[in-house]
């Protein structure tokens, strides 16, 4: 495959969505890489049903209806995704840059915008659950439906953990939460929250084993607690133990990077020319990161983009309250 845009957007979270949403609307071809299988990036893999208190305009959104109102936003303009897909190397061309897929394929861009986020991330593992992932062991909830009437334990102590107790707790048949320390680096609010829930709360302890039935399903597993084993039912376990992330192969594209982050100038401009950066990828002083500041970033970057392509172009776009 060989594809030609205008802008190539690297990472489809919700900085790269807005930006693509921001790209058609300056009459820019684009086109969305991304290494997950979904749009929404750490918003659609870690926190789906979350509700989200901080993006102007909506008093509460949860992350799931998040992404799907980006998205739904970005398709007018007919927005090529490329998901589940890597993009590893960066060459520049007479007319542009291309990028290089992993299995080969090559997309020509004009500019390249990196709005990766934290870049690839990847969750540390449960030692017991060695070979059950896919098969009752999960990392991430992207449905909550999937789990109605299941007995579900999350492992794990941080905000994460408890997120996917609350989420679950009014659809699963039971939830248990077991935590290798007596102390939970969660937030005490939601700690206090699950407690008045009544979700059982099994701490110094350890997963052990996890167990199937004859038809080799998940069906329970086995707790070490200082007052000896103890069995809990489950159907699914949620490893919620933190994750690790990096930038991958952009790392290697000749940028300046700081602690895993990409700087940029006041136009969301990198070091190497046509390549630009948003949202928790980008750093320069005094930055925050928030979705909120992604959306801004991404329409710097896209409208600095415009006029980089068309030097006849305006920065300013004009408000699209004036478009019909």
């Amino acid at each position: 495959m060989e594809l030609s845009v205008d802008v190539l957007i690297v990472g489809a979270g919700p900085t790269g969505l807005f930006a693509a949403y921001y790209a058609g609307f300056r009459g820019l071809s684009m086109a969305l890489v991304d290494s997950l299988p979904e749009a929404g990036g750490q918003v659609t893999a870690m926190y789906p049903e979350k509700m989200i208190y901080d993006v102007g305009g909506f008093p509460a959104v949860r992350g799931r209806d998040l992404v799907k109102g980006l998205v739904e936003q970005a398709a007018p303009w007919q927005p090529t995704y490329l998901l589940g897909r890597k993009a590893e190397a960066l060459r520049e061309t007479g007319d542009g840059l291309d990028v290089l897929l992993d299995g080969g394929d090559v997309v020509h861009a004009r500019a390249v915008l990196v709005t990766a986020g934290i870049g690839e991330f990847t969750p540390r593992p449960l030692p017991a659950g060695d070979g059950w992932l896919g098969r009752g062991m999960v990392h991430f909830v992207p449905s909550l439906d999937a789990h109605a009437g299941q007995d579900v334990v999350v492992v794990g102590g941080g905000d994460s953990a408890f997120d996917w107790v609350l989420a679950l707790h009014p659809v699963a048949a039971s939830v248990t939460l077991v935590h290798r320390r007596a102390k939970f680096r969660a937030a005490e609010s939601i700690v206090r929250e699950a407690r008045g829930l009544g979700v059982p709360l099994i701490t110094d302890a350890e997963v052990a084993e996890l167990r199937a039935d004859a038809s080799g399903a998940l069906c329970e597993v086995v707790v070490t607690t200082k007052d000896g084993p103890q069995v809990v039912p489950a159907q699914t376990v949620v490893a919620a133990l933190g994750f690790t992330a990096d930038l991958g192969p952009i790392e290697n594209w000749g940028l300046e990077i700081d602690h895993r982050a990409i700087t940029v100038d006041s136009t969301m401009a990198t070091a190497r020319p046509r390549v630009y950066a948003a949202g928790d990828v980008a750093a320069y002083p005094g930055k925050v990161k928030l979705i909120a500041t992604g959306f801004g970033e991404a329409a710097t970057a896209v409208n600095n983009i415009a006029v980089a392509l068309d030097p006849q172009a305006h920065l300013f776009p004009g408000h699209s309250s004036n478009v019909e």
